[in-house]
């Protein structure tokens, strides 16, 4: 297949983007022609840049990329604006991969290929268009979506029941352990984010909260930001910035557990890759992963960081024993996910569109 990805800002480092990377790598790996393309950052204007700061959707300039070690091709345009016919090489597929790309892709002619929308997030956020957003999924695109609640979504508020779902992939290269015990020194992770979607204010006030008891308690962070005065860490937190991939195991299997307290996510990838390495997860449902932590893990309410914090003392309490079973059930509800088949899914579901297109 020659299959065209359509991004709506740049290539970065955001967890959807490290998605697409992954899958434009496994595809162009399977002998498909893949073109990644996609517009540089539109200059947001000074209303839009102070909504998205109060509500935590700022994008910042990313000098790293998920796609920078991914050999596949890419044209970056040279001016935010729609991509069009004449940006693009005829294909057989042509994938939208956010609201606004979903309606360039729309916009297109069926030589670039038959369209499809990949729905990685419910996309109507109150600072975007709403409206406008909204109408994208009633777009006649074929629409794969990366987690149960958005195919549920798809079909009971835009009428669609042919959302095809696709498990999310994990390099087993990367994200693997072997059994180990409990640390000597009650050690829990998390991803820092100032996002105020990603909850790292629940998490900053559960480790607050459960050092009243284990004052010792050792804290590993890693972000794509520096802390920030108004979420601090606390103090001697061990903070890496942007790690290699190569190292994120590491720091996953460090920890007696990892703190996950999003508001909202499509499908957030540390969770998963923590389970990979052995690590238990305490953490909220923000989306396609509650159905994981609740095999690996410890589910708790949203907004609920006493909560938390209390998960946290129950690790700390668990025998050595206890802790290992727990550690086991994390590996093992991680066993079916591998990038090989998330794009045996991906294959399928592209084929099929083309099938539909056809017709």
């Amino acid at each position: 297949m020659r299959i065209t990805i359509v991004l709506a800002s740049g290539f970065g480092l955001a967890g959807g983007e490290r998605t697409l990377a992954e899958w434009a790598r496994h595809l162009q790996q399977r002998g498909h022609q893949v073109l990644l393309i996609s517009p540089p950052p539109r200059a947001p204007t000074l209303r839009e840049r102070v909504r998205a700061w109060r509500h935590g959707s700022f994008r910042r300039a990313h000098t790293a990329s998920h796609f920078d070690n991914v050999n596949v091709p890419r044209i970056l345009l040279d001016k935010f604006r729609p991509v069009t016919d004449q940006d693009l090489p005829d294909a057989e597929i042509v994938i939208a991969t956010w609201w606004e790309t979903a309606e360039w892709v729309a916009a297109l002619s069926p030589r670039k290929g038959a369209k499809v929308h990949l729905i990685q997030h419910h996309e109507v956020f109150d600072y975007l268009p709403q409206a406008r957003v909204a109408a994208t999924y009633h777009l006649p695109l074929q629409k794969i979506v990366i987690a149960t609640w958005l195919q549920n979504i798809m079909r009971d508020i835009y009428g669609d029941a042919d959302a095809v779902l696709i498990r999310q992939g994990l390099d087993r290269t990367l994200f693997d352990a072997p059994p180990r015990g409990k640390q000597a020194v009650p050690t829990f992770g998390f991803m820092y984010s100032s996002l105020p979607w990603k909850g790292c204010d629940v998490v900053l006030s559960a480790i607050e909260s459960a050092q009243v008891q284990l004052p010792h308690l050792r804290i590993v962070a890693f972000g794509a930001e520096n802390p920030t005065a108004q979420l601090p860490l606390p103090r001697g937190a061990v903070f890496v910035k942007q790690p290699p991939q190569t190292l994120l195991c590491q720091l996953y299997a460090q920890c007696d557990a990892w703190l996950f307290g999003s508001r909202s996510e499509g499908f957030a990838l540390p969770p998963m890759e923590a389970m990979a390495c052995r690590t238990p997860v305490i953490g909220t449902p923000a989306g396609g992963e509650s159905e994981l932590i609740a095999q690996g893990g410890m589910l708790v309410p949203q907004e609920d960081f006493a909560a938390m914090a209390l998960q946290m003392l129950a690790v700390d309490a668990m025998s050595d024993d206890a802790w290992r079973a727990l550690s086991d059930k994390a590996y093992a509800a991680i066993a079916p996910y591998s990038w090989e088949r998330s794009t045996d899914q991906l294959e399928a579901a592209l084929y099929g569109a083309i099938a539909r297109a056809a017709h």
